[in-house]
């Protein structure tokens, strides 16, 4: 297994961590969220933070809560990050303040978006599907790279947010599917459909538009079992990636090995470093390539 950390960003930085929370700069903006990997202690005291940041997200539930303002800020605001530390081929995303603590970007998953985009530049005319695709940073990736791209997420404030975010990138190509990701595969198993490139970001949990309900754990093989069913099987590329406490990355090696007939691929784990090179863990993942 290998360790990768995102290498160009430019309006993003992990400042600090600890406590079970994480100091982060997003632009012009610094806020405090909570991170349950973050056992040890910060460099800084929490008091510390709070001179420094614009917000900290205040938890009232185990799945919600509200920001709490200590400079004036924003609800919403725009970011960039330059592919391949390219500026000229940067992408654009509107952050905001939301209730469950995220912002509307992963900045981890810059890793994957430099390989969907390399993979994506290898040959035109590609079909890439992307399931639990959230605010669509993977979807305008790959479009970019002028990818015929396919965007699925159950909910429709998010591909709203993600459809913004691409016609922010200039991007109009994408399908954008309010769909529950399982029975969208199953349905493009029966249209006998292909995809060169699908990128699957499950939650732990979650719930389709009619009620559907997924739990990783249960589902995962069943949904990677249909996937392989619909990859084209000369030229495809997979990235598997899961957040989800306590999941070894050999679970998901067992799984592609398994349904994919293969060992060559890369398995990792994302990481973040802040300014006292401590290594936030934040996801392991798959990356596949035929």
């Amino acid at each position: 297994m290998k360790i990768f950390t995102p290498l160009y960003w430019r309006d993003y930085e992990l400042i600090d961590s600890g406590r079970f929370k994480k100091l982060e700069r997003f632009g012009n903006f610094i806020t405090i969220r909570p991170e349950p990997q973050a056992v040890w202690d910060s460099h800084e005291d929490i008091d510390g933070w709070k001179q420094k940041a614009h917000v900290e997200f205040v938890p009232t539930s185990a799945n919600s809560g509200q920001w709490k303002k200590y400079k004036s800020m924003p609800d919403s605001w725009e970011i960039k990050y330059p592919l391949n530390g390219n500026d000229a081929n940067s992408i654009s995303f509107r952050l905001a303040l939301t209730g469950f603590k995220h912002v509307g970007i992963f900045p981890e998953q810059a890793v994957n978006w430099e390989f969907i985009y390399n993979q994506c530049q290898k040959k035109t005319g590609l079909n890439v599907l992307n399931l639990f695709a959230y605010t669509g940073a993977a979807s305008i990736v790959a479009a970019k790279a002028k990818a015929s791209t396919v965007h699925v997420d159950s909910v429709k404030q998010i591909v709203n947010w993600a459809s913004g975010n691409a016609k922010m990138n200039d991007i109009s190509s994408i399908r954008w599917m309010i769909d529950d990701a399982s029975k969208f595969v199953k349905r493009e198993m029966r249209r006998g459909k292909k995809y060169n490139g699908i990128i699957l970001d499950p939650p732990a949990f979650g719930h389709g538009p009619n009620g559907e309900d997924w739990k990783l754990e249960r589902d995962i093989n069943e949904i990677l079992k249909n996937i392989a069913e619909i990859a084209d099987k000369d030229n495809f590329f997979l990235i598997l990636n899961v957040y989800s406490l306590g999941l070894s990355v050999l679970v998901l090696e067992n799984l592609i090995a398994s349904i994919f007939k293969t060992n060559e691929f890369e398995a990792g784990e994302l990481f973040l470093k802040d300014r006292y090179e401590k290594k936030l863990p934040l996801g392991v993942f798959i990356q596949l390539k035929k």
